[in-house]
């Protein structure tokens, strides 16, 4: 419980800006977020103007700072080594890859080995837990605000901790008999809620996991699918004998509102869905489909016809113990603002549409 506490003090450090200490069982590393430093930060942090730069694999090899078989491997951080140009100006055009068009590099920038590599990949796992671009200034053996061990970094947000924390009955419009669920997990603030439509009858329930997309479920965004398919799925679980909409708090396939808004932005400058993901830092999707299948199994389902085009979706849930008995297509009509995102998601990321 302990490591769990200090994982979440070590969220909390990242966001406000301190630097965080990581302990792994190859050495320790301590880390500032560029994302969150300033000068006076910074200079506290490392005064004598040595540390490293650690971003992630996709990045760096975006900005030709890793080889292709460090990029071929997710969940690596590569180091980039300290130089006289590197300031903190230098580092977040490193970080952010809105600025790649605006500020050039001034390099050269070298890549270098990477101590205590396991600490590493936990401060990039850190970082997106946050909501930050995966970016550090990085000292070994440096001082911490906050001392976490590489291990509770990784079950910071574990599924098997997921908790029922309320339930209600919820008239909705597509349904009068339905009951709202709400989960918590102690280490983690997010909120997950299942909607019961309709009276179990021991038949496989229709599931449909649906990730939160504030821009679309609530604004009516019209760059993505999102909206219409939560209402779709609604209608369709209403119509069938009984099912459930999960509603997963994984905004921006797992990388936060603030860093899918940064995708946004360089989907106007020609990249798709994925390579946008990747350029910012992150795997293309980060979404752990483990929490809904705990969700469901907490309800006492354990055999689901899923309501979905993604096979990512179906091997997630059975990985976790939840058979998928049929998998129900869910496919939206496009318009002209979201159909490259429509056939990216077809050609690159296997849905079936």
């Amino acid at each position: 419980m302990t490591g769990l506490r200090d994982a979440a003090r070590a969220l909390d450090a990242l966001r406000r800006g301190w630097p965080v200490r990581i302990l792994s069982a190859e050495g320790a590393i301590a880390v500032l977020a560029i994302e969150t430093a300033d000068d006076g930060r910074l200079a506290t942090f490392d005064p004598d103007g040595r540390a490293d730069v650690l971003l992630s694999s996709g990045r760096a090899a975006t900005l030709k700072l890793a080889n292709q078989r460090d990029a071929a491997t997710p969940g690596t951080a590569v180091r980039i080594e300290r130089a006289p140009w590197l300031d903190l100006p230098a580092a977040v055009a490193l970080a952010d890859p809105a600025l790649d068009l605006a500020t050039p590099l001034k390099g050269p920038f070298r890549a270098i080995a990477t101590s205590a590599p396991d600490a590493a990949a936990a401060a990039l796992r850190l970082a997106r837990l946050a909501g930050l671009l995966p970016a550090f200034f990085v000292l070994d053996d440096g001082a911490g605000e906050v001392e976490v061990s590489a291990e509770a970094i990784a079950g910071q947000d574990a599924a098997a901790r997921l908790v029922v924390a309320a339930r209600a009955r919820l008239p909705v419009e597509v349904s009068e008999r339905s009951e709202i669920v709400a989960f918590r997990n102690a280490d983690d603030a997010a909120e997950h809620v299942a909607l019961i439509i309709g009276e179990p009858d021991g038949t496989p329930p229709l599931v449909r996991l649906h990730s939160e997309c504030l821009t679309g479920d609530v604004l009516g965004s019209l760059k993505c699918d999102c909206g219409p398919q939560l209402h779709a799925a609604l209608h369709e679980i209403a119509d069938s004998r009984w099912g459930i909409l999960l509603y997963l708090r994984q905004e921006g396939r797992g990388i936060g509102l603030v860093n899918k808004l940064r995708a946004y932005a360089l989907q106007d400058q020609g990249y798709d869905t994925v390579d946008a993901n990747v350029r910012l830092g992150f795997d293309v999707d980060a979404r752990d489909f483990g929490v809904a299948a705990r969700m469901l199994q907490l309800l006492g389902q354990d055999r689901v016809r899923l309501l979905t085009n993604n096979p990512a979706k179906v091997a997630g849930l059975e990985a976790a113990g939840v058979a998928v008995v049929e998998r129900v297509a869910h496919a939206m009509e496009a318009n002209p603002h979201n159909r490259a995102y429509l056939d990216t998601k077809r050609d690159r990321t296997g849905h079936q549409l």
